[in-house]
């Protein structure tokens, strides 16, 4: 009954008609303040998370978590080599690949860029790939047809479409004491990639038996591939795939390569969460001063509740009441229901400005995707709001401990 009491008269003086101009103020400002702050901190938690799922679907699962290439001898009996590797705990696959360096010609344009050869069957189980092919081309991805798959930016630099021709450059067969000239091949377009980052700029594939017939390295092949079960174990995994090979071997995974990105993101994030955690708690303590105010307003009616038996405890839940519902509750609230909506439609609403303005915000060539992603946790989202809460309820008990101490023949004679 106390408390209902207490919460009933704290909402009657928090959004009551006799409150004084600079009071309505103050609590205007610090409502809108913790309003805003929440309202960002959702957005930018959700923008990491966005960035965070897209680095674990879109590049963990196109890059190889782990690769082993040879020191000194070749990898001619890979086949068996295989089937130990898989049975390492934590390889899900492994898959054979042939690394080498092109230049793409097409037009006038030329392109310099690594060049893979793979088993389409095999790659598909370390891979993603062909969930990123347009259309059937990685049904049709055959050896022996002069066929390659190239990225999105690749295709866009050197201004192809799928059905042309382009001639790649890739250094001779290898022939003791002898200087050889570039070797020119004809390969057709029969697919294009589509990562949305700057892996579009960096893929070029072509069928793994092409690519040892080209680089006459016979049944050779320039390293394997590996698939971890857990990809940010995969350092401590390589390792240990190095040792069951009993071969000299060169180690290397993702983390070395991409982890930074993921290190960035966990960085970024628990900056945004500290500056903005700041943010929130200098306006809630905006409501010291709202209440402090507020209780020198309301002498008169503390008064009033003395002389009717209100105890201190009462006095004091009521102010305390009074600070929540003012700024915390609504402000809280409202940052809440902004910040989500927003987060929920942020791709779009970026789109929409990159199309107003004409300015791309994420360049695909520079970023691992060219777009702004989101994704909404309910778990951050309910942190936030109740540390607004707390740091709310922390801010309203000084000023409700003064008023619960205000004597009401001082408080009258004052008025």
């Amino acid at each position: 009954m106390i408390n209902g009491l207490a919460f009933f008269i704290g909402f009657r003086f928090s959004y009551g008609k006799s409150q004084s101009g600079i009071a309505s103020l103050i609590a205007i400002l610090s409502t809108f303040g913790i309003t805003l702050s929440i309202a960002v901190l959702i957005i930018s938690l959700s923008a990491m998370n966005g960035f965070e799922r897209e680095l674990n679907q879109r590049i963990l699962s196109v890059v190889p978590h782990g690769e082993l290439e040879p020191v000194n001898q070749d990898f001619t009996e890979w086949i068996a080599l295989l089937s130990k590797i898989e049975k390492v705990s934590g390889v899900v696959a492994a898959a054979p690949y042939i690394r080498f360096t092109g230049l793409i010609e097409h037009g006038s344009k030329v392109l310099a860029l690594q060049i893979k050869g793979i088993d389409p069957k095999l790659e598909s189980r370390v891979s993603a790939l062909s969930s990123y092919v347009k259309r059937e081309a990685w049904k049709n991805f055959l050896p022996n047809k002069h066929q390659i798959l190239v990225g999105q930016g690749i295709v866009n630099s050197l201004s192809l479409k799928l059905g042309d021709w382009i001639t790649i450059m890739i250094p001779s067969c290898h022939m003791e004491d002898q200087i050889l000239h570039p070797k020119y091949i004809r390969l057709q377009l029969i697919g294009i990639l589509n990562v949305n980052g700057i892996l579009n700029h960096s893929l070029a594939y072509i069928p793994m038996e092409d690519a040892q017939k080209l680089l006459c390295i016979g049944s050779n092949i320039t390293g394997i591939a590996i698939k971890a079960k857990n990809p940010f174990e995969a350092d401590l995994l390589i390792r240990q795939v190095g040792e069951v090979t009993n071969l000299y071997v060169y180690l290397h995974s993702w983390i070395g390569t991409y982890g930074y990105m993921y290190h960035d993101i966990q960085m970024i994030r628990t900056i945004i969460y500290l500056s903005i955690v700041l943010v929130i708690g200098i306006a809630c303590f905006n409501i010291v001063s709202t209440l402090i105010i507020a209780v020198q307003d309301k002498r008169r009616q503390i008064a009033i509740l003395r002389t009717f038996g209100a105890t201190n405890s009462l006095i004091r839940s009521i102010f305390i009441w009074y600070g929540l519902l003012l700024g915390g509750v609504l402000g809280s609230l409202a940052g809440t229901i902004i910040g989500s909506f927003i987060a929920f439609k942020l791709t779009s609403i970026v789109k929409i400005i990159e199309k107003l303005t004409g300015c791309h915000f994420l360049s695909g060539d520079v970023y691992f995707i060219d777009f702004l992603p989101s994704e909404v946790k309910i778990f951050d989202v309910a942190i936030i709001f109740m540390t607004s809460i707390a740091l709310s309820l922390l801010a309203s008990w000084y000023p409700a401990r003064k008023a619960s101490r205000l004597l009401p023949a001082k408080a009258l004679s004052l008025q």
